[in-house]
């Protein structure tokens, strides 16, 4: 399980028993990768205190500063040792109880598992601008899930492996999977109200969330044959320029004042969009591939896993401190 979690000090207790108790269950071995995203209450120590008690099924790393959901889940996923991997929210309304039902769907041959939160109990100032996004992904990547926002999913540990997440991209996993090849499936799943805490869902991240959906669509369509995309526009501006030209040629013959400015302002507008898309794109990519070439956002890791002698010593990668346990 890779739960990041931002300010959710009293439901990390509550939430860890309720997957212990159903994994138990099941007879299944529990790893639980905790991930404090620049939390400013007492998040991080509780992680460690869970960490301690159930030093060989929980791990818990810290990020230096709140980095996003997507990122946080990334860190996760490297640390992540099971054959199938669960997310979840860390505000309780999630339901562990849900769980076995995932791997039933998982079973049947699927290798992602997403929750469908039909009936949800946020406001409707969340609720609305969900809606419209998922019915855009959907149309707009060809992946048909009704809840591609539901942070409860299911996946095979190849597809976590597989996938490269920045931005807002964690709502696009199953469109990133099925790029790749992968079966994408969905389950109705409960979801209750927030007892604790508040949500961190806002306009700033609709609206990141619309240009990743834009970014993963080109790289469906585009990825290996980008000029086929960028020719197009091209094609596009160059008829506008053309015809832009033509008009200008006529307004200025009927010696009409200003026109000629006005609409050779207006082409050159025209024409710098796409030269902008095109330039947001190839550094979309670019970024994409450096991988894990980026300074690594974590800065303290709970891991009984890691060799002693690494305890309080700096890791690999930059400014990640490794904790060790003291029993």
């Amino acid at each position: 399980f890779v739960i990041p979690a931002m300010n959710e000090e009293a439901t990390l207790g509550p939430l860890f028993e309720g997957i212990r108790s159903q994994t138990r269950k099941l007879g299944k071995r529990l790893e639980v990768v905790f991930v404090d995203d620049g939390s400013t209450d007492s998040t991080w120590q509780r992680m460690r205190d869970i960490a301690d008690a159930f030093p060989e099924e929980v791990k818990a790393v810290r990020m230096r500063a709140n980095v996003g959901k997507a990122r946080a889940l990334a860190v996760g996923f490297e640390r992540a040792t099971g054959d199938v991997v669960f997310t979840m929210d860390a505000d309780l309304q999630d339901d562990p109880v849900e769980i076995p039902r995932f791997l039933q769907k998982l079973a049947e041959g699927y290798d992602l598992v997403s929750g469908y939160k039909q009936t949800r109990h946020d406001p409707w100032h969340k609720v609305l601008p969900s809606r419209v996004f998922n019915k855009m992904v959907s149309k707009l990547n060809g992946v048909e899930l009704h809840d591609h926002n539901c942070g409860f999913k299911c996946y095979r540990s190849e597809v976590v492996k597989a996938v490269k997440l920045q931005g807002e991209m964690h709502r696009m996993i199953p469109c990133l999977a099925s790029i790749e090849g992968y079966r994408c499936a969905e389950i109705v799943v409960t979801h209750h109200a927030r007892q604790h805490g508040v949500s961190k869902y806002g306009v700033k991240r609709f609206a990141r969330g619309f240009f990743d959906m834009l970014t993963v669509h080109f790289l469906k369509n585009y990825k290996d044959r980008p000029l086929h995309l960028f020719g197009g526009l091209a094609a596009v501006v160059l008829a506008v320029g053309i015809g832009a030209f033509t008009l200008s040629a006529w307004l200025a013959f009927q010696q009409v004042e200003g026109a000629l400015s006005l609409v050779a302002g207006s082409a050159a507008l025209i024409a710098a969009c796409p030269i902008l898309l095109a330039l947001g794109f190839t550094n979309e990519l670019r970024i994409s591939g450096k991988g894990g070439e980026a300074e690594s956002p974590v800065g303290e890791v709970v891991d009984a896993a890691q060799p002693r002698n690494r305890a309080h010593k700096r890791s690999t990668h930059r400014s990640e401190t490794y904790v060790g346990y003291h029993r």
